[in-house]
């Protein structure tokens, strides 16, 4: 007869996130996996697989809440402007808040971490940047058939741009408190959408 789980498979895949996102991949040890998920060894690997396939899916699981929230903030009826600056400027109060500052971006955390020497990771990241891309780029060509992005700016530049000055926020947020610093980017890169 098999043996039931005895604990929830998805609340310990939520605490492996919040764990892995705390203190990263390297500075999260099996032994931290086990007593913060509260959770054998044994039935995490057989559950999860190995320390990395533990972080990858918890990777999947940050990911789920990403684009659906963007989506729904730029794909919002009337003109698609107000969203795209609502969203930067959200970015840029996130960045310097103390609640999710000190972790960041859970994507940016591995995209700095993991990627340079980990191929899955770095496709996982580059897939999550190439979405975020896709939704910016959506957004802003819709504000230009709309009148509301100057015939002359380039939408799929402009998403780049804003991708990385994104991304960059949430690095730059973890090490500096400075709100000011995050405002003022976030201005001056909206500036380039007049």
């Amino acid at each position: 007869m098999a043996r039931t789980k005895e604990f929830d498979p998805d609340a310990a895949l939520r605490a492996a996130l919040e764990l892995f996102w705390q203190r990263g991949y390297e500075a999260t040890s099996m032994s931290d996996l086990v007593e913060h998920l509260g959770v054998g060894r044994a039935s995490i690997y057989a559950t999860f697989g190995n320390k990395r396939e533990l972080y990858l899916k918890a990777l999947a699981r940050y990911e789920q809440g990403l684009l659906p929230d963007l989506l729904a903030d730029l794909s919002r009826p009337g003109p698609a402007l107000p969203g795209v600056r609502a969203l930067v400027r959200r970015y840029a109060a996130e960045a310097s808040a103390d609640d999710s500052r000190l972790h960041g971006c859970f994507v940016t955390n591995t995209a700095a971490e993991l990627a340079a020497h980990d191929a899955v990771a770095a496709r996982r990241v580059e897939r999550n940047w190439d979405q975020l891309e896709t939704v910016l780029h959506s957004a802003l060509a819709r504000a230009r058939a709309e009148g509301d992005l100057p015939a002359g700016r380039d939408p799929l530049a402009l998403a780049r741009m804003l991708l990385v000055l994104l991304q960059g926020m949430r690095v730059v947020g973890k090490a500096s408190p400075d709100p000011a610093r995050m405002r003022d980017a976030a201005e001056a890169a909206l500036a380039l959408l007049d």
